[in-house]
């Protein structure tokens, strides 16, 4: 029986398993996908074993997407321009890596929104991250023409700067107002907002009429942020599609059927959320 996994330190808080085994169950798979509790120390051992083993594959999460990076044989370019991967499949008794949070955004905005292009617009992104590192490449592959970042770090920004070239700007909190004033697209990148967690203080007054507001945490459903932006009159984006469709292509990977993100799964896992919120 083919069997797949998703390694973190903690991973008791993944919903890959539920996502991945209603697929497997949906296509009448005979294959299997669980939760591996894996060290920090020991990704690299664990990685590369994967090619003598039964796991065809493996999706990476916190903290682990760069130690994975450095662990697998073979990587695509867009992880190695990320330096992180969040997906790793074997190929011919080699193991490679890539990285899916990028499309995964990019395919829930589809999903979401339509109607929306990124052509020739500007973006601001809060954190400057691994997970914002994959979202800032997909909306310049998208045709996103400036990023604004903000970040208590300056340094991590000046990485992005060289990272990504001039299309990424530093905004300080004299910048804000004006960065807002004149952004198409608003993506919240950090845990700010989580469940149980600090807050996101973020004055929305001055985000641009009509501008789309995104945040990739799913825990809550609906952050205080979103809930900010919709009562604007923002149109918004919950991280659940996005978690949804960054699964879809290791999937494909490992067992050879594209799935769907439907409303059924989108449900289901969408009621374990607020499940894990009343207990």
């Amino acid at each position: 029986m083919k069997k797949a996994c998703v390694i973190g330190w903690p991973i008791e808080h993944s919903r890959s398993p539920l996502i991945h085994n209603y697929w497997l169950k949906k296509h009448g798979i005979n294959a299997i996908y669980e939760k591996k509790a894996v060290e920090p120390e020991n990704v690299a051992r664990f990685i590369a074993g994967l090619a003598l083993s039964e796991f065809v594959g493996c999706n990476v999460t916190i903290p682990h997407k760069e130690s994975a990076f450095q662990a697998v044989a073979e990587t695509d370019k867009i992880a190695r321009r990320l330096g992180a991967v969040n997906t790793v499949y074997v190929r011919n008794g080699k193991v490679c890596g890539t990285n899916t949070d990028g499309e995964g955004f990019i395919a829930s905005l589809r999903q979401q929104h339509p109607d929306v292009s990124l052509q020739g617009n500007t973006a601001t992104v809060i954190g400057a991250g691994g997970a914002a590192k994959a979202i800032i490449g997909a909306l310049i592959d998208e045709g996103v023409t400036r990023i604004g970042i903000i970040n208590r770090t300056r340094e991590r920004i000046l990485g992005l700067q060289e990272q990504f070239g001039s299309q990424i700007i530093e905004i300080n909190e004299t910048a804000a107002e004006q960065a807002l004033a004149t952004s198409d697209l608003l993506v919240n990148t950090t845990s700010l907002g989580m469940e149980g967690g600090t807050a996101l203080a973020l004055d929305m007054r001055y985000l641009k009429p009509g501008a789309l507001v995104a945040d990739i945490i799913y825990a809550p459903l609906e952050t205080a942020l979103l809930t900010k932006a919709k009562e604007r009159g923002h149109p918004v984006l919950g991280g659940l599609r996005m978690l949804l469709h960054q699964a879809v292509r290791g999937f494909e990977l490992w067992f050879g059927v594209k799935p769907e993100v439907t409303k059924e799964l989108y449900d289901l896992v969408a009621a374990d959320v607020q499940k894990a919120k009343r207990t």
